[in-house]
């Protein structure tokens, strides 16, 4: 019976071990700002690592009309935002989806994001020869703490 129970436990142990040999991207620590009642944006920010290198291409969330991939940027003394086609995910490297650069922006929001909820959100790495990948994260929402909102 022991005998039994440690081969399943071993079996269980490769399989896992199998399973994140195959995944070639990791999303760490996602969340997404919280908003009031009425406000239509906000962005979703984590730390996105691509073993073998790819582009993060789109982002989808069943709680957003709109998602776009973002970049905030200086540009003389002016920060501007705009959407951008995809962010480079250089191999083996963390890429870092933050307030004031990177994010994933998040728009005609159907319902008030609270502090303690989860949001998924689902997004889509390409990388050359390979198969889209598609990562389903659910991101923690966090609180204002006295922040701007995004407006976009």
């Amino acid at each position: 019976m022991k005998d039994m129970i440690m081969k399943k436990a071993l079996a269980l142990l490769a399989l896992l071990a199998l399973g994140a040999a195959h995944a070639q991207t990791t999303v760490k620590d996602p969340w997404v700002r919280g908003t009031v009642a009425q406000q239509k944006a906000t962005g979703m920010f984590a730390q996105i690592t691509s073993t073998s290198g790819g582009r993060l291409v789109s982002a989808a969330s069943p709680v957003a009309g709109i998602v776009e991939i973002h970049e905030m940027k200086m540009e003389g003394d002016v920060m501007k935002m705009k959407a951008i086609a995809a962010v480079d995910l250089p191999a083996g490297k963390t890429v870092e989806l933050k307030p004031g650069g990177y994010h994933v922006m998040m728009m005609d929001l159907k319902k008030e994001l609270k502090a303690g909820e989860t949001v998924p959100v689902t997004l889509v790495v390409e990388s050359a020869g390979k198969p889209r990948e598609t990562i389903e994260v659910k991101a923690t929402v966090r609180a204002l703490d006295g922040a701007m909102p995004m407006k976009h």
